[in-house]
């Protein structure tokens, strides 16, 4: 089943790290996020799957299962 208390907000990847993990700067989306707060994300099931790029500089839309996280899944490029 899924989560439906998920928070979708927009950010721009900074950097990419080791493992698929990519540190994201979130730029909006929700009124209750900050708006320069950083996130560590990592690519959805699939983006991975049909090899989706996501680079330093792209718009991407992340989901977080709350607002005070600090962890994510990039779900979407913008």
């Amino acid at each position: 089943m899924a989560n439906k208390s998920v928070v979708k907000i927009e950010g721009i990847i900074e950097e990419a790290l080791p493992g698929l993990l990519f540190r994201v700067r979130a730029t909006g989306g929700d009124p209750d996020i900050e708006i320069n707060k950083e996130i560590l994300a990592h690519l959805a099931g699939k983006m991975k799957l049909y090899r989706i790029k996501v680079v330093a500089g792209d718009k991407v839309l992340i989901e977080m299962p709350n607002v005070n996280d600090r962890r994510g899944r990039i779900t979407r490029r913008l």
